[in-house]
């Protein structure tokens, strides 16, 4: 692989539509931290700010620590794509070679979490997030891959789901294929990006981890999704857009890829902007931090 440890990319970040809204640091610029990879997803920080992230294709799991160090993680990985760190340090993986669920140790064994919803194997879990109370929320659209034997999904919704105790709910299923998704740290309400749909979502989370008050969010698809201290969803395809909690686009940050799969905060004060994009991943040092 060809790395290319903190290079510099001599591109202007693009600060678009409120001036007032500094979320980027000034005079930042994107950081090409490797490439050569497959395809990259499904980056998810650890309390410290280490990233650890998702290459599909060669099925491996990286690990990028604060210290600049990138190395695999784990291989094979069943296909991981989204990631999320829950609050015991586990990494939750959506291991879509087996259409599974799983929760990931440090010491890189694994404990399948959901392998089926009601007998029929999920179309493919995709994207992750984990409420403070501990409910593992995450999408199951059906992308066909060049790796799976089947042709055809066992379910036909694409929906969204809650693991929780050993018990598989789904959310809802009015999606034409979900994707990303994310949670506010209070675990008052959740994100979850309608890709096939252009839409985004907000719902409001029960205390018993269910959800109500379906809204419509924004007027725009997005692949993997993040959220900083202000309340800020930074949404991913081309490049990364960015909206404020009330719905308005207040930025746009160009990635020189045709794709921007994904986003996470990082680094050791949570203000890094760690971007996984095709067969690139990027750094943007930023003027907020990640909400935690």
């Amino acid at each position: 692989m060809k790395r290319k440890i903190y290079l510099t990319i001599l591109l202007s970040v693009a600060l678009g539509y409120n001036s007032a809204a500094q979320i980027v640091a000034p005079n930042a610029t994107l950081k090409l931290v490797a490439d050569g990879f497959g395809f990259t997803e499904g980056p998810a920080a650890d309390p410290n700010g280490n990233v650890f992230f998702t290459d599909q294709p060669n099925n491996r799991i990286w690990r990028y620590g604060t210290n600049g160090n990138l190395a695999i993680f784990m291989e094979p990985a069943g296909r991981a794509n989204g990631l999320y760190v829950d609050p015991q340090g586990y990494l939750i993986a959506c291991a879509d070679e087996r259409y599974e669920l799983w929760r990931i140790g440090m010491n890189r064994e694994v404990e399948k979490l959901a392998v089926n919803y009601r007998d029929s194997l999920f179309n493919g879990p995709n994207d992750v997030w984990v409420s403070p109370q501990g409910g593992i929320y995450f999408t199951d659209p059906y992308y066909q891959r060049d790796y799976w034997t089947r042709a055809v999904p066992d379910l036909a919704a694409e929906g969204l789901y809650r693991y929780r105790d050993g018990q598989v709910t789904r959310l809802d299923d009015q999606f034409k294929r979900p994707n990303g998704i994310v949670g506010t740290p209070d675990g008052k309400f959740l994100y979850v990006a309608d890709i096939g749909d252009n839409k985004i979502y907000r719902y409001t989370l029960r205390k018993d981890g269910t959800i109500r008050d379906r809204h419509l969010f924004a007027n725009q698809g997005s692949d993997g999704m993040t959220i900083d201290e202000k309340g800020n969803i930074y949404l991913t395809g081309k490049g990364i857009d960015v909206y404020n909690p009330s719905g308005e686009k207040i930025q746009h940050i160009d990635v020189p890829v045709n794709w921007t799969a994904n986003v996470c905060f990082s680094g050791t004060n949570h203000d890094v902007l760690f971007i996984t994009a095709s067969d690139k991943v990027f750094t943007l040092q930023m003027a907020v931090k990640g909400a935690r």
